[in-house]
């Protein structure tokens, strides 16, 4: 039986673009880990798709996995826009590129190896996880910022 995991994530960008960082937090039964990371230049949607992307890495094996981001561009992306532009060979429906579609591939790859459910939470509005992760996207933007 696979291992059910809750993963929180969050990005944040001082400037947009500008030095971001990226966070998670990773819940299984009574263990947790925190994930940070950053780029000393960014965007805010670069830094929310890298949390997500780190934390579905940071998983060993096959997981059921409940991932809960603030960004609707996160999950709209991956649950209603991508089937879309891999059908039109990574353009909008106005014919434009995909913006961050390296960022986009990662993503999909990842959630090939789990079972995932998408959970949008509104970004601070006091949801305690979710402010721990928005802490450690914060933490995670390049010290020089």
């Amino acid at each position: 039986m696979k291992k059910t995991v809750d993963i929180y994530t969050d990005g944040a960008c001082k400037g947009n673009p500008g030095p971001g960082g990226w966070g998670a937090i990773l819940l299984w039964g009574a263990q947790e880990k925190e994930l940070k990371g950053g780029e000393p230049e960014t965007t805010n949607n670069r830094m929310e798709m890298t949390a997500a992307i780190e934390a579905l890495r940071a998983l060993k094996q096959s997981c059921v996995v409940n991932l809960h981001t603030d960004s609707q561009y996160v999950r709209q992306g991956i649950t209603q826009w991508l089937p879309g532009w891999v059908r039109k060979n990574w353009k909008t429906s106005g014919g434009q590129a995909v913006k961050n579609r390296d960022l986009w591939e990662a993503l999909l790859k990842e959630t090939q190896r789990h079972d995932v459910t998408w959970h949008w939470v509104k970004g601070h509005s006091g949801h305690p996880l979710n402010e721990r992760a928005d802490a450690l996207a914060n933490a995670g933007v390049p010290a020089s910022a």
